[in-house]
């Protein structure tokens, strides 16, 4: 039987293609793969990873509805990233004056984390690996 081996990418549609590139490659610190302008669609698609080769497509197209509410609309609820600390991570975030949720804990794990938001007020957590 084949099984899945892990994630490949996420993908995220973005309302201004220039702030949510710079913050998934500034803030963030994904690297970009490729980046392409697609003429027909109107529309870039930009690959970009981390590290350890987690992938996020960005794609802008004109005229998309928002989200309907956060994060309990029904679909991807959120997208979770490991981290060392928590805690400095919410730091680091606050430098780029993005405010983070106050750190919670795991009930089951003990870990800690907590949310924050991109630029589309998509819901991102930060999880203790």
């Amino acid at each position: 039987m084949t099984k899945l081996k892990g994630f490949h990418h996420v993908a995220i549609i973005c309302s201004d293609y220039a702030r949510s590139k710079a913050f998934y490659t500034e803030v963030l610190g994904f690297t970009v793969l490729a980046e392409n302008y697609r003429v027909e669609r109107s529309s870039y698609k930009l690959d970009l990873a981390l590290p350890d080769g987690s992938q996020i497509e960005l794609f802008s197209f004109p005229n998309t509805p928002q989200r309907p509410s956060r994060p309990e609309a029904q679909g991807l609820r959120h997208l979770a990233f490991k981290v060392d600390s928590v805690s400095e991570f919410c730091k680091y975030l606050k430098t780029k004056d993005i405010t983070p949720e106050p750190i919670r804990v795991d009930e089951y794990t003990g870990r800690e984390f907590t949310f924050f938001a991109d630029p589309d007020k998509l819901p991102l957590e930060v999880y203790q690996d």
